[in-house]
């Protein structure tokens, strides 16, 4: 992810802030132009911008003003109430219990990232308007006496068990599941890798491809997971698969390499835009915003010359506070074969799709 300043004072901003620390003024998100932007509020329901170069007015999107869950604005000429991101929530918890909110919050948080992610990087987000059948929408729900919500995806809806925003709770199964890392942001890009995996593998000439790499997704999904989790102690996983939990099933094996690209990508864009250096060495972001993407020959290049390193960085930073790893993983060279195949979809998507950059 890039820096962020105000656009009047020239503050550094995180991607979250709702005003500037240093001057006061109300910031927004404005996805467009892809940065933080002051504004004058109206006496109307629009925003002027403050020392930009917009000339639109925008309003802040419907969830800031309902519930002060979003800081995305839309632009004046936009008639949806909604954000880019919010707009693609089809359902909610239900706000009337006090720390549903709260849990709300943090799941569009780490929405936000998400898609920031994916048009950072030029991918298409087909909606529903675009595709009825299977376009992306994220349902965000909670367990009742009746039934039990599983986080999942199926034909473009990303479902997300709430009781995943909740620290304690998220902690407990991920010691329970002996998984090293379990994070909001890594179960959306976990879920939008099997949404793409139908967009642009399924059916696809990639398909092949994939199969020689991840395995033939043909055989029976629930049987390989059953016979994961009745075997997954002694198994030999770590020379093939990012994670254990990839070697269930070649539907899993993507979900898992895909969301670690994204991990990967977003770190080196975040790395080179604070212009972090590890020894002599300056990260690369993959998808730069003034120039072309790596080609397959760099980004495989990066993996070995910036990401590893740069998580040796990373994990000794956080073993220094008292904090686990903040990348507890290992990338064999089957992985990165992997995470090169992907890389190389990824592309030829954002070639297919040039208007994927605007939205």
């Amino acid at each position: 992810m890039k820096t962020f300043e105000c656009s009047n004072c020239g503050q550094i901003t995180f991607f979250e802030n709702v005003v500037c620390e240093h001057c006061g003024m109300p910031l927004g998100y404005v996805p467009e132009i892809r940065a933080m932007v002051e504004f004058q509020p109206g006496s109307d329901l629009f925003w002027s911008p403050v020392n930009s170069t917009l000339v639109e007015r925008y309003r802040p999107c419907n969830n800031y003003v309902s519930q002060h869950i979003c800081n995305w604005m839309v632009a004046e000429s936009d008639q949806n109430a909604w954000c880019r991101s919010c707009r693609f929530t089809e359902m909610i918890p239900a706000l009337s219990i006090p720390e549903n909110l709260h849990r709300w919050f943090l799941l569009e948080a780490a929405k936000r990232r998400l898609i920031y992610s994916l048009m950072q990087i030029g991918l298409p987000i087909p909606d529903r308007d675009r595709d009825p059948a299977r376009g992306l929408r994220f349902n965000f729900l909670a367990d009742s006496p009746q039934e039990r919500v599983l986080t999942g995806h199926q034909d473009g809806v990303i479902t997300l068990n709430i009781d995943e925003a909740d620290d304690a709770t998220r902690e407990l199964k991920r010691t329970r599941m002996q998984e090293p890392y379990r994070t909001l942001l890594g179960h959306l890009r976990h879920e939008v890798g099997h949404f793409y995996w139908q967009h642009l593998i399924c059916e696809s000439r990639w398909l092949e491809g994939f199969r020689a790499l991840f395995g033939d997704e043909r055989q029976d999904y629930q049987q390989s997971l059953d016979h994961y989790y009745a075997t997954r102690s002694s198994s030999d996983w770590t020379g093939a698969f990012i994670s254990e939990y990839a070697s269930a099933h070649p539907w899993e094996d993507w979900a898992e390499t895909w969301a670690h690209y994204l991990h990967i990508v977003d770190a080196l864009d975040t790395a080179a835009n604070w212009r972090a250096r590890i020894g002599s060495a300056q990260p690369s972001s993959p998808f730069p915003e003034a120039s072309a993407p790596m080609t397959i020959e760099a980004f495989e290049a990066a993996l070995m010359r910036d990401w590893m390193p740069f998580t040796l960085f990373l994990n000794s930073m956080n073993r220094s506070l008292g904090q686990k790893d903040s990348y507890p993983f290992v990338n064999p060279e089957a992985v990165i074969r992997k995470l090169c195949f992907i890389h190389q979809v990824v592309l030829a998507a954002r070639v297919a799709s040039p208007e994927a950059r605007g939205y």
